[in-house]
Formats: C-alpha cells, sequence, structure tokens
C-alpha cells in the first residue's frame, strides 16, 4: 500500500512576513496598529497636502498655472509637481492679512490666523515639513551610525577603542547644546556670505553629528554576540572577506534593535526641530513648520485665542504618540525573548 506524498504548501514572501511570528504579534497589539494608522495618516496628508490646502500666491505661480483648482486633476503636470516636488514657495504659509490680532475659524481658515498667518495651512504643508526632515535625518543617522558601529564590533582592538572613546566624548556633551552650537556655527557661516539662507542643511548637519553616536553604540553591542555564531565562523572558514561578512552575514542580523530604535526617533525629531524653531535657530518666519506656529502663539496664550495653539500642540502630540506607540509595539513584536 503507497501513501500519497504530502502536499507541499508554497507561500510568496508577502505571506511569509504576514504570517511570521513577528507580525501575528504586532496584528495583536492595538496599541501598535492605532500608532501605525495614525502614522499612515500624517504620511497621506504630507502626500496630498496640496489638495487638502490648496496652493496660493507665489506658490501658484511657481507651479506654472493659473488656477489652484488644476492640481486637483491627477493627470496634470501641475499635480505631480505639486505632490511630488513642490517649489519652496508652497511652504510657505498662506497670509490672509497683515493683522497681529488672531482670528477665529472661519470657512477659509477652518483653525484660524495668527499674525495673518493661516493655521491650517502651515499645519498640513508642516506635516510635509515633519516628516521629511525626520526620516532624512534619522536614514542618514542610522547609516552612520551602523557603518560605524559594525566596524568598532567586528575588528575589535585598537579600532574599537577609538571609536568608543571617540562616542565617550559625544556623550558627556549635551546633545541639544551641541546641536545648538553646530546650528549657530553654520548660520553664520552661511548667512555672512550673503546668501538666502536655508537651514534645512544646517539642520541635517547638527542632528546627524550628535545622533548617530547612539546607533553606533547599540550595533556594536549586537555584532560582537553576531560574529561568534557559527555561520559567520562558517563564511569565514570558506573565504568570505570582511567586508562580505559584515554586509551580509553580520549587519542584517544585528539591526532589528536599532531599527526600532530609530522608528522612536521619527518621534523625537519633529519636537527637537519645533524647539529650534521656537529659540530662533529654525526656518524663516511664515515657513510651514510647527515650530513657527508655537512660536506665534506664545503672545495670544489667552482663553479667547486658545485655536492658536491648541491645533499646532495637537499635531505635535499625535505625531509623536504615532511613532512612539508604532515603536514600542516594533520592538516588542521583534524582541524574540516575548513571544
Amino acid at each position: 500500500m503507497t501513501t500519497a506524498p504530502a502536499k507541499i504548501e508554497h507561500r510568496s514572501s508577502w505571506q511569509q512576513f504576514w504570517t511570521s511570528p513577528a507580525m501575528r504579534k504586532m496584528r495583536r497589539n492595538p496599541l501598535a496598529i492605532t500608532g501605525l494608522v495614525i502614522t499612515l495618516l500624517f504620511g497621506l496628508m504630507a502626500l496630498f497636502a496640496p489638495l487638502i490646502a490648496k496652493p496660493s500666491g507665489n506658490c501658484v505661480r511657481d507651479l506654472h498655472i493659473t488656477d489652484a483648482s488644476q492640481v486637483y486633476n491627477p493627470l496634470s503636470d501641475a499635480f505631480r509637481r505639486a505632490t511630488l516636488a513642490p517649489p519652496k514657495s508652497c511652504y510657505l504659509i498662506e497670509r490672509l492679512s497683515f493683522k497681529q490680532q488672531p482670528s477665529p475659524p472661519t470657512a477659509e481658515a477652518p483653525f484660524g490666523t495668527v499674525n495673518g498667518y493661516n493655521i491650517f495651512y502651515g499645519l498640513i504643508w508642516g506635516t510635509r515639513t515633519a516628516l521629511k526632515l525626520s526620516f532624512i535625518i534619522v536614514g542618514i543617522t542610522l547609516v552612520i551610525g551602523v557603518i560605524v558601529g559594525a566596524i568598532s564590533g567586528y575588528y575589535g582592538g585598537w579600532i574599537d577603542n577609538l571609536i568608543q572613546r571617540f562616542i565617550d566624548v559625544l556623550f558627556s556633551l549635551p546633545p541639544l547644546i551641541l546641536t545648538v552650537v553646530i546650528l549657530t556655527i553654520l548660520r553664520a557661516r552661511l548667512m555672512g556670505g550673503g546668501a538666502q539662507y536655508d537651514p534645512t542643511v544646517p539642520m541635517v548637519v547638527a542632528f546627524c553629528v550628535t545622533g548617530w553616536a547612539g546607533y553606533a553604540r547599540l550595533i556594536r553591542g549586537e555584532v560582537l554576540r553576531t560574529r561568534q555564531l557559527e555561520y559567520v565562523d562558517a563564511a569565514r572558514s570558506l573565504g568570505a572577506r570582511d567586508m562580505r561578512l559584515i554586509l551580509k552575514h553580520v549587519v542584517p542580523n544585528s539591526v532589528a534593535a536599532v531599527f526600532t530604535t530609530a522608528v522612536l526617533d521619527l518621534a523625537t525629531v519633529p519636537l527637537s526641530i519645533a524647539g529650534l524653531s521656537f529659540l530662533g535657530l529654525g526656518f524663516e518666519p511664515g515657513y510651514s513648520e510647527w515650530g513657527q506656529l508655537v512660536d506665534f502663539a506664545r503672545a495670544w496664550l489667552k482663553p479667547e485665542y486658545w485655536y492658536v495653539l491648541v491645533y499646532p500642540a495637537l499635531f505635535i502630540v499625535l505625531f509623536s504618540l504615532a511613532f512612539n506607540l508604532f515603536g514600542d509595539g516594533l520592538r516588542d513584536a521583534l524582541d524574540p525573548k516575548s513571544r
């Protein structure tokens, strides 16, 4: 009597990912799912900012259109330019008047105005500014930290000692103070040249200088553990070079903890940028950035002008809360000890 061979079920990469233990635990975490949904909503808000808060003034001119409603046509060049590569003038908050006193919400300005600026326009386009800078800064610091930490942990010896002592020096300095010092130096040099000052690059440089060391320290500890495993020794015995060992065998199995930390850091970058704008070290007045709107609200902290602070604070809190909830859930899902 013969038995039929067992049927082998072939699953796609997506099915394997969706049914993995980490994803099953993530799906059972309602707080993590809530954070992910809010994060995706912020992403859609940033992507379709021209459709939610339609362009006006110089933005319409720089998009080479005659009517702002042309951006609503998904087949037009104006739609692609406005959503994918809007000019800088689109990030300038729509100014409805030059009256300093806040005005209550209206159909034209659903969240009211402050200093004549449309709060709704500034918050919607400020979401794009927050997400853009967050991903750029965290991405660069993550890459630098992973490379430096992997080299430090893999080679050890005097290389590891030199890198770790330099990281100790960075950790001995308060991150915010060091960021302000670097940003002030870069600001003075760039503004001294007579050109128009754009704080984007100085901000990215300042945050990257102060942020990569944490990732390097984390990845070093993971690499010290991973490099002792059997599969690394097997690849080395087969003649694999150091760079191949680091990039293909060591780093991919060491980045889980660093990745979850990066997701959590996405929530803190907009807070730091808002703080710099509040101190006068950020973007120019009128630029779509949440810290600008909080700074505008400082002079109008009265019950009758509640909207000038409540709406910007609500955006900042929800943004940070969403990434923190998602990051905590991701960390728990990727931790094998908690499964």
